[in-house]
């Protein structure tokens, strides 16, 4: 092993306190940014959504006994879906459905313990997934521009909103191009961080509610009843969790990659994917959004080499805290929205992007016939917005049935390829940089 390669901590060690509180942190710097947008954009608690992901992080090390050193957020796949289902049924509805999600992971893990998992990877080919991944991102764009002039905060488009938002894109773009290291892996935090400033200096945030806010407070958990329970809003989210196995799945690759084990047999894919489901369906339960394993951390340990696993944990335990800091909380919510706006500007289409280089780096033929039609069709319904309306009984959400379609028609349509075994996913050897999406 090169020198640049060699392990600093390895995934069962653990680091002396004082140096455990700084790697933790480091984890949690990453993290913050892209965990507290997703709620911000869907109308959740970010409170919340950082005591989710810490409780959601330790339920998944406990799941995976320890040997899996994975930080979980806030998922992207299901902003779109939340905010559809929260303005046709309430935040208590979508909620349910991400539960629902979450247990699709569960019968999933069930599936691939029980019968392997080649019949999954037939299901989730990049044919199907790269261009979901492109509506998620795509289908969100007109969210994004919205924020970004005020049409989302005020019903009305403002030159100064829309000035703010493109300082705001502009210093993500600066971080992600010209910076290196750890700092290259959080353009989203610096992004708010410097266009936060900047509206500061221009008079346009309210300081008050964190003057007011108390240190510690408790976050405003959201139990949603059962009355809220539907069909059309479990069928309009809980298909989005396919697109998001497929992508723990790549996270799964990536993160064997760099730590140079193949954590898809030992503990076994069937181990992550509960752990995964199970911390999804625990956040929604209380009222945050979705969790996702998350790229940056991931990045974070293939800089540093530090793949300890009470790093990690320590990092959720300060997650946890700082969603019981009512000062945090309402600092987060002071954030103006067209900082959120310009963030999200770059975020979506970094979300978009990635589904093309799905394509690519997969080497896909578009000259066939069978996945130019695959592709077209996924991404004409996801960002046309087509749906299932059943006489207003239940609704299927165009991200979902885009999905669901691509996948049909990757099953149904002649000229599948073969489907290798996961360890045909990663060549063995840990690497040196990550590139998953949320």
């Amino acid at each position: 092993m090169s020198k640049e390669n060699s392990i600093v901590l390895d995934v069962e060690q653990r680091p002396a306190p004082p140096l455990w509180l700084t790697l933790s942190l480091q984890h949690v710097f990453a993290m913050f940014g892209a965990t507290v947008l997703v709620p911000y954009l869907t109308g959740l608690n970010p409170a919340v959504a950082l005591v989710t992901s810490g409780l959601g992080t330790l339920l998944y090390i406990v799941i995976t006994g320890g040997r899996i050193p994975a930080y979980l957020g806030s998922s992207f796949a299901f902003i779109g879906p939340i905010i559809a289902a929260s303005q046709a049924g309430g935040a208590e509805g979508a909620l349910w459905g991400c539960a629902v999600a979450g247990l699709v992971y569960v019968m999933v893990a069930a599936g691939i313990w029980k019968f392997g998992v080649r019949w999954l990877l037939a299901m989730l080919p990049p044919i199907v997934i790269g261009p979901v991944i492109m509506v998620i991102g795509l289908g969100l764009a007109k969210v994004a521009v919205e924020m970004a002039t005020g049409v989302a905060a005020t019903k009305a488009y403002h030159l100064d909103y829309f000035l703010l938002a493109l300082i705001t894109l502009f210093i993500g773009i600066a971080i992600a191009v010209f910076m290196r290291g750890v700092f290259a892996l959080v353009p989203i935090l610096f992004a708010v961080i410097g266009g936060y400033i900047v509206a500061a200096v221009f008079g346009m945030v309210d300081f008050s509610p964190v003057a007011a806010a108390p240190w510690f407070a408790v976050p405003s958990f959201l139990v949603p009843s059962t009355s809220a329970l539907s069909v059309g809003t479990v069928l309009a989210i809980a298909p989005v969790a396919f697109v998001t196995i497929a992508e723990h799945i790549g996270d799964q690759t990536v993160l064997s990659k760099i730590c140079g084990r193949n954590f898809l047999e030992k503990p076994g894919l069937h181990r992550s994917l509960l752990g995964d489901g199970l911390a999804t369906t625990l956040a929604a339960m209380l009222g945050g959004p979705p969790n996702t394993t998350y790229g940056e951390n991931i990045g974070v340990m293939a800089i540093t080499r530090v793949f300890s696993v009470f790093v990690i944990g320590g990092a959720a335990c300060l997650a946890i805290l700082f969603g019981f800091t009512g000062k945090v909380a309402a600092f987060i919510q002071t954030v103006p929205t067209p900082v959120m706006g310009g963030v999200s500007i770059l975020l979506f289409g970094v979300i978009a992007s990635s589904g093309l280089r799905m394509l690519i780096d997969k080497q896909i033929d578009f000259g066939s016939k069978r996945n130019l039609i695959i592709s077209s069709v996924i991404l004409v319904i996801g960002i046309g917005g087509a749906v299932l309306d059943f006489g207003g009984t239940f609704k299927v959400s165009s991200m979902a049935l885009a999905a669901v379609t691509g996948i049909l028609l990757n099953l149904l349509l002649p000229g599948r390829e073969k489907v290798e075994d996961t360890a045909s996913l990663f060549a063995t050897g840990p690497q040196g940089a990550a590139s998953p999406a949320d």
